[in-house]
């Protein structure tokens, strides 16, 4: 069997720069338990399956398709950055003709488009709601020690915690933080998160203005200490910043190592578009 399987930089226009995903072109049905052993093999973060919905189906023209998401670990509801992966396969390999991309997920239909050399992604917009402190503490202390803890959301739809760090605190010192997150899982006792984002209001001076906030996120949970560039923490991100800045639009950066500029745009139907660009690295096929 050979399915073509195709590494995308996603977030980023450089090469090995960004969130790498794995996305694979699925002609027919693919065994169940392959998924599985076939995104622990590609060992990224995310590896993406897309498949034809009907057995007319086109991938350069049809234009709604499956998609599912595998970590190494285990199959995940939501992922952004795999999503801008697959619609890059479709619109830059497979040249693709429609205008919208329309994805079947576990999160429900998704939409990919192309403006000019971005992708924009249409996600849901998940809300954030005030949280205890002493219930999370443990896991807190274990992700930033003694650091200054400026606000604390929760999101129930996502199960990830939100930590925004002080405003006093520089985008370096986020970016320098060393953060053992395996340390995560025995420090979180509720059993209700799943993945822990760390912010930081963006500094509209200095070296690295025009960003409205920086960000990292961990998610130890489903196998991945530290992701680089996450769209779907970003579904979070959007409604606590927009909240906090009065803004609708906004330009976002995650600080990894490897990092990636997200540009961020509230919808008026409640959901949020999330833009980014790609870089395709990698073309091959999976032979077995």
């Amino acid at each position: 069997m050979q399915i073509p399987v195709f590494t995308v930089d996603a977030f980023t226009n450089q090469p090995f720069s960004g969130n790498p995903a794995a996305v694979c072109l699925l002609e027919n049905d693919l065994d169940e338990a392959l998924h599985q052993k076939i995104a622990t093999e590609m060992n990224l973060s995310e590896t993406a399956f897309i498949r034809k919905l009907s057995p007319g189906d086109d991938f350069t023209k049809s234009s709604c398709f499956g998609l599912r998401w595998f970590t190494p670990a285990s199959e995940v509801p939501l992922c952004g950055h795999a999503t801008l992966a697959a619609a890059a396969v479709l619109f830059h390999i497979k040249k693709n003709t429609n205008s919208v991309l329309t994805f079947v997920t576990l999160s429900g239909e998704l939409k990919a488009r192309q403006v000019e050399d971005h992708i924009v992604l249409d996600l849901p917009l998940y809300l954030t709601y005030p949280q205890v402190l002493q219930e999370v503490e443990e896991l807190i202390k274990a992700a930033i020690g003694d650091m200054i803890v400026q606000d604390l959301r929760y999101s129930p739809d996502t199960k990830k915690l939100l930590v925004r760090l002080s405003d006093a605190y520089e985008r370096s010192v986020l970016e320098e933080l060393q953060v053992s997150a395996q340390r995560f899982l025995s420090a979180e006792k509720t059993g209700k998160v799943k993945g822990l984002i760390l912010t930081l209001k963006g500094n509209s001076s200095g070296e690295h203005k025009g960003h409205d906030f920086y960000s990292r996120y961990f998610a130890p949970w489903y196998g991945i200490l530290e992701d680089p560039v996450t769209g779907s923490a970003h579904a979070v991100l959007s409604s606590y910043w927009s909240e906090q800045l009065g803004k609708k639009e906004m330009l976002a950066f995650q600080c990894s190592r490897r990092g990636g500029e997200l540009k961020i745009s509230l919808r008026n139907d409640g959901r949020v578009d999330i833009a980014g660009q790609i870089a395709i690295v990698l073309k091959g096929n999976l032979i077995f």
